[in-house]
């Protein structure tokens, strides 16, 4: 798993476009179009507060997150309300979670990479 430099990685101050991120629909992608490219990844990679960008293979790009929680239930809790997001949304990233943490995975799958509404999901996740 390669990791971008630190000019990539998470935000170190909260900007207000998440909320106009968060305020946006995603979008559903049956590809054909291209994934965003390490410029555009940036641009918005600042409208969200404290994701990662990663890849596989330096071309396949996702953001992740961890979160930390005080016990397993505030961990499942987050977990069903990110469930209910993505539903509402139809987008769906890849969710791990045990006792106090959770982590989350986003990518448009159809274009293997980075698109606008993986940061919308994001935006929408950091505000529960």
């Amino acid at each position: 798993m390669d990791y971008l430099p630190l000019a990539f990685t998470k935000s170190n101050i909260k900007n207000t476009n998440m909320t106009d991120l968060a305020d946006k629909k995603c979008i559903p992608c049956e590809g054909g179009i291209p994934s965003f490219n390490l410029e555009e990844i940036h641009k918005y990679l600042k409208k969200v507060d404290g994701w990662d960008v990663e890849s596989k293979d330096k071309k396949d790009y996702y953001i992740i997150k961890n979160f930390d929680f005080n016990n397993f239930l505030e961990s499942q809790k987050f977990v069903n309300k990110v469930g209910e997001i993505a539903e509402q949304e139809g987008h769906h990233p890849d969710i791990w979670f045990g006792w106090g943490y959770a982590k989350v995975k986003i990518q448009t799958h159809a274009i293997n990479g980075l698109h606008e509404s993986d940061f919308v999901l994001a935006a929408k996740i950091d505000k529960i």
